[in-house]
């Protein structure tokens, strides 16, 4: 853990850890590319944004052209991941930027839970996540779902084992 005394990294060793975190989200993870997945912005501790843009691979439902909710699901799982993930980094500023991303090979979702609030009708969407408990061995998190008029589509809840 960090400790007073501890030097934090260095502005560069900042820009690597999150052009990694940028790699893995958008580029090593094959299913975030499939869902169109960008980190849209770091936010430190209140939390990350990713968005994707609406495609016909994305709809669930074929007559209205609304939003699958297993997508909506997906979307707010990996947005959780990676604030958890903005989280951690920032709870161990000290280490280095591979320091950091080691600690991202036991990570998974334990729990999950999704409320869809309505259609998931928009071009562009933008989920949100927040970190709301970030524990030794296990982080929670609060997520969101908007389309591009800021309409709130969804919301959620997860777990994550974090070593």
């Amino acid at each position: 853990m960090t400790t007073p005394h501890a030097p934090r990294r260095s502005a560069a060793e900042q820009q690597k850890l999150e052009a990694a975190y940028r790699q893995l989200c958008e580029h090593q993870i094959a299913f975030n590319q499939v869902l169109g997945m960008q980190i849209h912005e770091f936010n430190g501790p209140n939390g990350t944004v990713c968005r994707f843009d609406m495609r016909p691979e994305l709809v669930g439902h074929y007559l209205y052209g609304r939003l699958h909710g297993g997508v909506t699901a997906a979307v707010l799982d990996a947005t959780a991941g990676m604030a958890l993930m903005v989280a951690i980094g920032e709870k161990f500023a000290h280490e280095t930027a591979d320091q950091v991303m080691h600690r991202f090979a036991k990570m998974g979702t334990i729990d999950m839970r999704i409320d869809y609030l309505r259609p998931g009708i928009g071009e562009q969407f933008f989920a949100q996540a927040m970190v709301t408990r970030l524990g030794g061995r296990i982080g929670s998190t609060q997520m969101r779902l908007l389309n591009e008029q800021g309409k709130l589509l969804a919301t959620g809840a997860g777990a994550y084992v974090i070593a």
